[in-house]
């Protein structure tokens, strides 16, 4: 049967989360993390919206986690092993109605963050949600790609053909390999990702499909955004191929203790059941701008503007600590 990877507007029928959960990693923001990720679950979950699976990545976070949602409808606590809290890249991808998933080996986005469990956690969660798991011997992350539900893959050169994953790899094998895991009947190359990105340019900091035909990238907010010119290429080759663009105002520039560009992006926003959660990175001009630009393309999804910028510390955001379980 032929492999199809739905979009991530279908109806899911569980969403994992992943659980700040190793204090050795984020120290000073483990508690602010998990405050921002208590917020996100809390909005997910309910009659209606999403079965939230939270998956808790040690002994010694579990406590916290089912003190927290012990009692709220929607959710479950699952118990687990993992390096930290990306599922979007250390888990399963779904097929259509779950009825299989697709995994892929895990190096620490080339070799820079390898940690203890993390390469294990697509069998983790394919076997709570007892569902058959296909493993790929190439080495990928969720997140470096974006499906629009009919076959069309976006991605990035810099990351997938960065010789930290695959040293052989072409946009002809990448294509071959993505045809036979994932189903990709065609796969739309973009050239780099966001500046100081570690993930290497993952395409859900930088371009997400919205709608058949229709692809968000942000444009620069104020004028020292470190991506303008990044956004501004990644937007004209969307529209050379076809599609139309919907541009969403970044967050602009901000910046890490050392003064450096850190990485944060509006859409790393997650598609939920009913709604569509946007991070937030302290700029309510910008925050609200981004929301405003995705009620235009979602207008039957509450749009949930929701800060992050202590998971941001960790890396990622939003779509990065989660992964959909697709309904039937």
């Amino acid at each position: 049967m032929p492999v199809f990877i739905p979009a991530e507007w279908s109806p899911h029928r569980a969403m994992w989360v992943g659980w700040p959960s190793h204090g050795e990693l984020w120290e000073d923001n483990l508690e602010p993390a998990r405050a921002e990720v208590e917020v996100l679950v809390r909005a997910l979950a309910g009659p209606g919206k999403e079965q939230v699976r939270l998956l808790v990545g040690n002994d010694e976070a579990l406590p916290d986690a089912q003190a927290r949602f012990g009692d709220v409808a929607g959710v479950t606590v699952v118990p687990g092993r993992f390096g930290d809290i990306w599922l979007r890249d250390t888990g399963p991808i779904f097929t259509a109605g779950s009825a299989r998933a697709r995994a892929f080996r895990f190096n620490g986005w080339g070799g820079k963050y390898e940690l203890e469990h993390d390469d294990t956690v697509a069998d983790q969660i394919a076997a709570a949600s007892n569902v058959p798991l296909d493993r790929s011997d190439a080495v990928l992350e969720g997140g470096a790609l974006d499906h629009d539900g009919t076959g069309t893959v976006l991605t990035t050169r810099q990351c997938l053909l960065n010789a930290n994953r695959n040293a052989d790899w072409t946009e002809a094998r990448a294509e071959a390999v993505l045809a036979d895991a994932l189903g990709a009947q065609r796969v739309v190359w973009l050239g780099d990702g966001l500046l100081n990105d570690h993930t290497d340019g993952h395409v859900d900091n930088l371009a997400r499909f919205v709608a058949p035909g229709v692809v968000a990238c942000p444009v620069a907010f104020g004028t020292d955004d470190p991506n303008a010119e990044v956004y501004d290429a990644c937007a004209r080759d969307l529209a050379a191929v076809g599609f139309r663009v919907v541009r969403i105002p970044s967050p602009g520039r901000l910046e890490d203790e050392d003064g450096e560009p850190i990485p944060a992006s509006h859409m790393n926003f997650l598609i939920a059941n009913g709604a569509v959660v946007v991070p937030t990175y302290g700029d309510q001009t910008a925050a609200r701008m981004a929301g405003e630009a995705l009620a235009s393309v979602f207008p039957d999804r509450e749009i949930i503007l929701s800060p992050s910028t202590a998971v941001l510390s960790g890396g990622g955001s939003f779509h990065c600590i989660t992964q959909q379980e697709p309904g039937e």
